[in-house]
């Protein structure tokens, strides 16, 4: 059964019974928790029964509903505060991230595929996001955003990186938006790619400059409007490091 049916089955009467034996119990009982935080409406930060009231609602006994939770807890989506009972959790995408950043540098020396895709799907979620960020701030005053290209420039020219400078300039094109999970998708994104490159030992890219002059094409863009503008400055964000990985590092 695919995670697609196993999410469209959660709201389903019964579900719980429904599942195909082959399915581990604790995997039947988190989806069965999961069916139950989304029947109740619950949000993070809420209260969720206790261990006997759980184990009720979802039809489960305790050892199930223990590991359950204990796996739950892993993945953001319940919290457990001992002695006040177990909440709803924060739902982030740290557990993505984490997955995500191990996946890409157990590939470093063997293929480089899952780096590129990561630089790939940043690239496609900055596109994506163009309309809708030069919407937003067309004619407005950015000062802030100014200030970290001027910092990117100036870290450029002296040959240092500007990783943080570069995450803070895109949450703060994306704030406008008003879109929580898009800015935690390109902030996880940012945070793998990071924890990747270290593991590659390349130096400094003699084009830091060039990606540090293309975020001030892409603020210029955003503040006139020009949506096509922007999207080739965020192309021209790209480049430097798709090279880089196209040019320098071994390929499958």
């Amino acid at each position: 059964m695919s995670s697609q049916e196993n999410t469209i089955m959660l709201l389903q009467p019964g579900a719980l019974q429904q599942r195909t034996p082959m399915r581990s119990r604790c995997d039947v009982t988190m989806d069965a928790i999961k069916s139950y935080i989304l029947r109740e409406r619950l949000q993070p930060g809420d209260l969720l029964p206790t261990e006997v009231e759980l184990c009720e609602a979802v039809g489960a006994s305790r050892s199930s509903v223990r590991e359950a939770v204990r796996k739950l807890e892993g993945l953001n989506i319940v919290n457990v505060e001992h002695g006040r009972g177990t909440f709803v959790g924060s739902l982030s995408l740290d557990p993505m991230v984490e997955t995500l950043a191990f996946r890409s540098m157990v590939s470093v020396g063997k293929n480089f595929d899952d780096l590129k895709d990561v630089v790939e799907l940043r690239r496609f979620l900055d596109l994506g996001c163009a309309d809708e960020v030069c919407a937003k701030v067309k004619g407005t005053e950015q000062p802030e955003l100014g200030a970290l290209v001027d910092a990117m420039v100036s870290s450029a020219e002296r040959g240092e990186d500007f990783l943080y400078a570069d995450i803070d300039f895109h949450m703060g094109l994306l704030d406008p938006l008003g879109n929580t999970i898009a800015k935690q998708m390109v902030h996880s994104l940012w945070l793998v790619h990071m924890a990747v490159l270290p593991q590659i030992g390349l130096a400094p890219s003699e084009k830091m400059l060039d990606t540090a002059e293309a975020h001030r094409r892409m603020l210029d863009a955003a503040i006139a409007g020009d949506a096509q503008m922007y999207r080739e400055a965020v192309r021209e964000h790209y480049r430097p490091i798709e090279s880089i990985l196209r040019e320098h590092l071994p390929v499958r």
